[in-house]
């Protein structure tokens, strides 16, 4: 596994990661939300985030998007997911904060499962004013 800051000949690519990424984790929110999200992902958040991409042999498989230290984005491709790379991108951003927030859709089992289970605890409730859904924030601290 390779972690290194994005190119930006690959933001098409992460924008694919993170659309289809999102049609099945958010099953509960209609796709043409994020289907109209895409340009604004390419255009606007992940340039001005922090973007880090991990890669198996050539092919970038993942990346995480940090905006100071409010984790953005953490996509895996649906094809590689459950092999470690999440948690690997997450160690690698763990590794230079000392703490990290992020929003999570409280529908989204999977994710908040993951995030409780390393370390992040859930600091509020609160709705979505772009989807009307509940999420949560989360919080983790180095200790």
């Amino acid at each position: 596994m390779n972690i290194r800051l994005n190119k930006k000949t690959e933001i098409d690519k992460l924008v694919e990661i993170w659309y289809k990424g999102s049609l099945i984790a958010h099953d509960f929110i209609d796709k043409d939300y994020w289907k109209s999200q895409q340009m604004e992902m390419e255009k606007k958040y992940i340039p001005m985030s922090e973007t880090y991409v991990i890669s198996n042999e050539n092919d970038v498989v993942g990346f995480v998007s940090m905006v100071d230290n409010y984790l953005a984005a953490l996509f895996v491709d649906v094809k590689h997911q459950g092999g470690g790379y999440g948690k690997g991108l997450l160690n690698f951003i763990k590794s230079q904060r000392e703490n990290i927030q992020l929003k999570v859709y409280k529908k989204n089992h999977k994710a908040v499962d993951f995030y409780l289970k390393n370390g992040f605890v859930i600091k509020e409730e609160s709705l979505d004013e772009h989807t009307s859904e509940e999420e949560f924030l989360m919080e983790w601290e180095k200790s």
